[in-house]
């Protein structure tokens, strides 16, 4: 059989401008919202005629910051601890034969911007840039399967870290989400309740300060009291002294 060839009919802006911090699964973070750019000629009203009638959507996309990185027959879950190995075809990770992955968020509406004839998103795992192949509505009754098997992802991910902001970091904060749009400090505080970090940082308990990129800023946070608690540092543009 001959390769498929196919077009990217848009894509995704997003909060995620960098990997580290981008959610495990969509919907884990409803504060993380996105834009999905439709490219011409598939930016037109009535190829989406019937769509604000669904709450949630399928989104088929492209790993695109994968890509010549090649397949591997095993990987590593971070839901175990980044030890276990598993088959790729039993996993979710981006290293596949054909790195396309699939997500289900919340719709959130159609707009017209500077970009186009967009449709907003919330409850996003997508990174910034990720082109987009397909939209399809997300069908309750045929997409939901409350009794289905888990496997060994039987809970979501998640931290019971007590999350502060320092004195900095609140001065921050207002300055870079003067107006609240950007939801920062729900976004922040939802990402670090999914603890972001790589599987295997328990084999490294000596490192506490991360840092991750949100929009285009830079979110510093550490753990103190050994582990059980966090508090962001600081929030500044990226590049920034």
């Amino acid at each position: 059989m001959r390769p498929f060839t196919f077009e990217p009919i848009g894509l995704i802006r997003s909060c995620f401008t960098d990997k580290f911090g981008i959610p495990r699964q969509a919907g884990l973070v409803p504060a993380a919202h996105g834009r999905l750019v439709l490219h011409p000629p598939y930016d037109r009203e009535e190829a989406l005629q019937g769509l604000d009638g669904f709450s949630h959507l399928w989104i088929i996309f492209v790993f695109h910051d994968c890509i010549g990185a090649g397949w591997r027959p095993t990987v590593r879950p971070p839901r175990l601890g980044g030890r276990g190995k598993v088959g790729v075809f039993a996993s979710r990770a981006p290293y596949r034969p054909n790195p396309i992955g699939i997500s289900s968020v919340r719709f959130a509406g159609l707009a017209r911007d500077h970009d186009g004839l967009t449709l907003r998103l919330a409850g996003i795992d997508l990174l910034d840039g990720t082109p987009v192949l397909d939209i399809k509505p997300y069908v309750p009754y045929a997409d939901s399967h409350p009794g289905a098997d888990h496997g060994f992802a039987s809970e979501p991910p998640g931290a019971d870290w007590a999350i502060a902001f320092s004195d900095q970091a609140e001065r921050q904060l207002r300055v870079a989400d003067a107006d609240g749009s950007r939801r920062l400090r729900q976004l922040i505080v939802q990402v670090l309740r999914q603890d972001p970090r790589p599987g295997y940082m328990d084999r490294y308990p000596e490192r506490t300060g991360f840092c991750m990129r949100l929009y285009d800023l830079e979110i510093r946070w550490r753990l103190e009291e050994g582990g059980s608690s966090l508090r962001v540092t600081s929030i500044a543009p990226v590049g920034a002294e």
